[in-house]
């Protein structure tokens, strides 16, 4: 069985750890207790979160989610249609999800590891049409 680390990021209060203990644990919770992250960062535009994760990767194709936790309230924060439009214009993903509901909790975290999966098929696939004196960045003419 392959092993996924995945990383959750976004703004205090928007639901990462109710979602992750959601998927875990099957469970919600219902008080909302600041981690350690969430007490002292201020909220951050979704752009800057994805060029610091791309930074970090040294890569500007980083497989990612964009993910609308509480679907389940009336009011909404973001719009739905903002939200697709922006997750459509970097390529990625867009799903609306529910800690409390479970609704497509699971299918968030799985479309990421689909999105894993396919970035590293593309990947090596473009390192077997590569010539190998490339991928090593050396090559030694006799």
């Amino acid at each position: 069985m392959t092993e996924y680390k995945l990383v959750v990021v976004g703004a205090g209060g928007v639901g990462k750890s109710a979602l992750t203990i959601q998927l875990i644990q099957n469970h919600f919770v219902d008080e909302y207790d600041p981690t350690i992250e969430d007490s002292y960062r201020k909220q951050v535009d979704i752009h800057h979160y994805r060029e610091q994760i791309k930074r970090v990767k040294d890569s500007e194709d980083v497989p990612m989610v964009l993910v609308g936790n509480k679907c389940d309230l009336p009011s909404r924060t973001v719009d739905t249609k903002q939200a697709q439009d922006l997750a459509r214009s970097y390529g990625i993903p867009f799903i609306e999800t529910s800690a409390k509901t479970r609704q497509r909790v699971e299918d968030a975290f799985y479309t990421l590891v689909r999105e894993i999966r396919q970035y590293r098929l593309k990947k090596l696939s473009k390192e077997e049409k590569t010539p190998s004196c490339i991928k090593l960045k050396k090559c030694v003419v006799m």
